[in-house]
C-alpha cells in the first residue's frame, strides 16, 4: 500500500470505491513479496503490481468484480494451474491474493493509516482474509500504543493486536492463523498483517568518497541514510546530497546515543568506512553488541587482522566478531567507489535474504527463496 497510498486516498476521499488486490503469500519463484498491492480505480485506472506483470490482467478483472459486488475473495495462481498459465504466470511460483473493495464504509481508518505512513509512524493494517462470513473483510488498525476497528470479537482483537505488534516491530508482513474467536491453537480464520514501519536505517561512518557512493545506493535500496564523521570539514550535506542526514560526531558516541534512544532495530545496517583504528574500534565494539542486521568495515587484509586484534583486546568475543563483515562487500572485482558500493549493497542483500553471491547461471533450483 505504501507505493499506491496517494492514489487510493484520493479516490477514498472522493467517496469512490476502489478494487484492491494484495499478495497474501508466495511460494517458490513468485516475483512480488507479501504485501505487494495493485489498485483498480473507479475510472478503470490500474496502479501498482502484484506479480511484475504475470497475472495483472486477471487480477484487474477480479478488482472490478470486487468494486461491483463488494464481496472479498482469496485467489491463488500457480504455474501448474491451467487458469494460471492462461493469464501468464510462467515464472514457476505460486501467489495467493486477497481482493477487496475499499471505500469509506469498508475501511474508515484509511486516512489515519495514510497519515501515519506519511509521518513515519509505525502502523499495521490487519485484515480477516479467510474465515466465517461475519469475520471476512474486517479491518483492525494497530499502532504501538493504540488500535482502531475490529476483526469481529474482543478476544480475536486482543490476540491479533499482540501478534501484529510483534510483526510491526520488525517491519514484517505476514499471515496469522486463529480459531473463529481468536484461539491461537485453533484454525479456520486467517488475518493478513500489513506492516508500515519507518524506513530501515543505514549508518555510514567515515565521510570519504566511498561513503558518498554507499549513501547513494543505500537511498536507492530504501534505507534512511545517515553519514557520520567527527571531522566537520568533511561531514557536510553538500558532499553527501543523497544522505538523509549528515552528522558531525564521534562515531561511537553517536551510535550509542541512537541505540539508547531506540532509533535502531534488527533491520538497521552499519558500514564503517573510516579504516582508522581510533574511529573503527570504539564504534565496532558497540555495533557488534547490538541486534543489527549487518555490520561491515572497510580495509585491507592487514587492516582487518589488526582490527580483529584490537577488538579482542577491547573485549569483543569470537561470537560477536563472527558477525562482522570485514573486509566489507562481496568479491566483485570492484575498483571505483561506485563499484565498491555495489559490492557492499550486494553483501547486505545477500545477508538479508540468505543469498550466497554466486552467479545464477551456475546454480540450480528456484531463484527466490
Amino acid at each position: 500500500m505504501r507505493e499506491v497510498i496517494d492514489d487510493l486516498l484520493r479516490w477514498w476521499r472522493g467517496g469512490e470505491p476502489v478494487g484492491v488486490a494484495t499478495v497474501v503469500a508466495t511460494w517458490s519463484s513468485a516475483p512480488r513479496p507479501p504485501g505487494a498491492t495493485m489498485l483498480v480505480g473507479p475510472d478503470g485506472t490500474a496502479v501498482g503490481s502484484v506479480s511484475g506483470g504475470c497475472v495483472e490482467g486477471a487480477v484487474y478483472d477480479l478488482c472490478q468484480e470486487a468494486i461491483a459486488g463488494g464481496q472479498p475473495r482469496l485467489q491463488r495462481y500457480g504455474v501448474s494451474d491451467d487458469d494460471a498459465f492462461s493469464v501468464g504466470l510462467t515464472c514457476g511460483g505460486t501467489i495467493e491474493l486477497y481482493v477487496e473493495r475499499v471505500d469509506r464504509e469498508t475501511f474508515p481508518q484509511l486516512a489515519d493509516v495514510a497519515e501515519s505512513i506519511d509521518k513515519a509512524v509505525p502502523v499495521a493494517v490487519l485484515t480477516s482474509v479467510e474465515g466465517p462470513d461475519d469475520r471476512l473483510g474486517r479491518h483492525l488498525v494497530i499502532w504501538p500504543d493504540r488500535r482502531d476497528g475490529t476483526l469481529g470479537s474482543a478476544r480475536l482483537d486482543d490476540a491479533a493486536t499482540d501478534d501484529g505488534r510483534g510483526l510491526l516491530a520488525g517491519g514484517r508482513t505476514g499471515v496469522l492463523h486463529y480459531g473463529p474467536d481468536g484461539q491461537r491453537r485453533g484454525g479456520g480464520l486467517s488475518v493478513l498483517v500489513r506492516s508500515y514501519a519507518p524506513r530501515p536505517r543505514m549508518i555510514v561512518f567515515g565521510a570519504i568518497d566511498f561513503a558518498a557512493a554507499v549513501a547513494r545506493i543505500g537511498a536507492f535500496l530504501g534505507y534512511r541514510v545517515t553519514v557520520c564523521d567527527a571531522r566537520p570539514v568533511f561531514a557536510t550535506q553538500r558532499r553527501f546530497p543523497e544522505a538523509d542526514e549528515v552528522v558531525v560526531a564521534w562515531p561511537h558516541k553517536y551510535l550509542a546515543a541512537e541505540a539508547e534512544a531506540g532509533r535502531l532495530d534488527e533491520r538497521s545496517v552499519v558500514c564503517v568506512l573510516t579504516h582508522d583504528p581510533k574511529f573503527d574500534v570504539p564504534v565496532l565494539r558497540i555495533a557488534l553488541d547490538l541486534p543489527l542486521a549487518y555490520v561491515g568495515a572497510m580495509g585491507s587484509r592487514r587492516t582487518h587482522d589488526d582490527r580483529l586484534a584490537r577488538l579482542r583486546e577491547a573485549g569483543v568475543d569470537d561470537a560477536a566478531l563472527g558477525r562482522l563483515s570485514s573486509p566489507i562487500g562481496l568479491d566483485l572485482g570492484a575498483r571505483t567507489p561506485e563499484e565498491t558500493a555495489v559490492s557492499i549493497a550486494a553483501e547486505i542483500i545477500a545477508s538479508r535474504w540468505g543469498g550466497h553471491g554466486r552467479r545464477l547461471s551456475e546454480t540450480a533450483g528456484r531463484i527466490h527463496g
